[in-house]
């Protein structure tokens, strides 16, 4: 089968793999019908975080059910599923409390052991905790499909955001980054009853979304004029702020502009030095810092259901479709701020 392989830096390329195959019984191996290039994924692909030449690349898809293993108990061949970024248990401490990211039997897409989701297969370990079935009415239903992939990973991670920051209904919220995260991350502050949305960020077309999904205003400063704009705008900060980055500049500016006793919502995956914290002042503010790897297994229900009932779309962040020969297209685009969100269609 083909499959997407990371070489080096700014280097992926389709490749001939070797079949995915049931290894345990609890394993189903999944079609790909849909997949997505993650603005994590650019963080190797830029050489910023450690990832080995003749891994696999690609964390969030969706397909077929082609084969389940005979320990598999909910799922069947020709079922229809989406796959959250990891996999895991469901039965263990941390995924009993909604921590599927921390199971102790679970793990992550594509790397050195698992299949991608970037190829035309995927071997699913742990399926009937994992994989998130579809009706079979939505199985030819593109847009639906569309609307259903970014609960994959980046719907999840932005509604995660939202719930670690508190938001609230009425309450004023700043979102820090305008990627697909942080664009997501305003679809959720509406969906939670936010009066009013505050992105940060300064592309045309990804505020053009933002608009879309629920900003009510947009700032282009950076740093501490972004800061002592927010401050101004909200006399004294915003209730709630999702910080939707990870690098050192966007958390100083997410808890720097943070209301007394708000909450900052942290979902970047962080890379570089982190020392743009001032714990001193969040000390003294009682500012909560919460996040991290978003369990978007267990957001996952009542997310869709939102999505087929047609009152959630996030599909509006993908603005680049590829086929899976294209993949390293999709990833140059990204790379260069050409697309916001890359969806690969098989």
């Amino acid at each position: 089968m083909k499959a997407t392989v990371f070489h080096g830096k700014g280097d992926v390329r389709v490749e001939n793999v070797p079949d995915a195959a049931v290894v345990r019984p609890s394993d189903a191996v999944v079609r790909v019908t849909h997949a997505c290039v993650c603005g994590s994924d650019l963080w190797f692909y830029r050489g910023d975080a450690p990832w080995e030449p003749g891994w696999r690349t690609g964390h969030e898809f969706m397909g077929v059910i082609e084969e389940a293993g005979a320990g598999v108990r909910t799922l069947k061949k020709g079922d229809h599923v989406f796959a959250p970024f990891a996999y895991s248990d469901g039965t263990c401490e941390f995924c009993r409390k909604g921590l599927q990211t921390s199971c102790l039997g679970g793990g992550y897409w594509g790397g050195a052991d698992n299949d991608g989701g970037q190829g035309e297969a995927v071997r699913a370990p742990l399926a009937d905790a994992t994989l998130v079935k579809l009706p079979a009415e939505v199985a030819n239903d593109e847009k639906l499909l569309r609307a259903i992939l970014p609960l994959t990973d980046v719907m999840g991670t932005g509604h995660h955001a939202a719930l670690c920051a508190g938001v609230k209904p009425g309450a004023t919220v700043a979102v820090v980054g305008d990627g697909a995260v942080g664009l997501c991350g305003v679809l959720a502050a509406r969906r939670l009853g936010a009066a009013r949305i505050i992105l940060f960020g300064r592309h045309p077309d990804r505020i053009a979304v933002a608009a879309e999904f629920g900003a009510t205003e947009v700032v282009q400063e950076r740093g501490t004029d972004a800061v002592a704009r927010a401050l101004d705008m909200t006399a004294g900060g915003p209730d709630a702020v999702l910080e939707c980055v990870g690098n050192e500049g966007s958390m100083a500016m997410a808890t720097g502009m943070c209301r007394p006793g708000g909450a900052v919502g942290y979902v970047g995956v962080p890379y570089g030095a982190q020392q743009g914290l001032d714990l001193r002042r969040m000390f003294g503010e009682n500012i909560a810092l919460r996040g991290g790897v978003a369990p978007v297994r267990a957001y996952a229900e009542e997310l869709l259901a939102d999505v087929l009932a047609g009152k959630l779309d996030p599909s509006p962040v993908f603005d680049l479709t590829v086929g899976l020969d294209d993949v390293p297209r999709g990833y140059a685009a990204m790379d260069a701020r050409e697309a916001i969100k890359v969806m690969v269609k098989l």
